[in-house]
């Protein structure tokens, strides 16, 4: 079992950054993949980014490629999201999720095991 919490979020201006924190605990964190989904407000959960433990595989969606980033400290059993030029369609919930290997389709949540709570970021325009 793995325990997610994300923290991070907040209200910014179109083209600030923001990152994102996600503490893991519980079972082994090296053995898991993980990801950042976002959800926004009458639309479904889709896909930001992953990264493998190792960072031997690495996706991101199209909309957020060449502004978001994702990383892992090993040590601290933290997965970031380092997000900049932020636009205001950004805007969502942003959920962590873990899984014990890598996804075939990463970009379905139906692959992802384990989910935090989410953390809100608003980005005014």
């Amino acid at each position: 079992q793995v325990q997610l919490v994300e923290s991070g979020g907040g209200l910014v201006q179109a083209g600030d950054s923001l990152r994102l924190s996600c503490a893991a605990s519980g079972r082994t964190f090296s053995m898991y993949a993980m990801g950042w989904f976002r959800q926004a407000p009458g639309k479904e959960r889709e896909f930001v980014a992953s990264l493998s433990w190792k960072s031997d595989y690495r996706n991101y969606a199209d909309s957020v490629k060449g502004r978001f980033t994702i990383s892992i400290d090993n040590a601290k059993n933290t997965v970031y999201l380092q997000m900049n030029s932020l636009k205001h369609e950004d805007t969502a919930i942003y959920y962590c999720a873990a899984e014990p290997f890598y996804p075939r389709n990463v970009y379905s949540p139906h692959e992802w095991g384990y989910w935090g709570q989410g953390t809100q970021v608003t980005v005014s325009s």
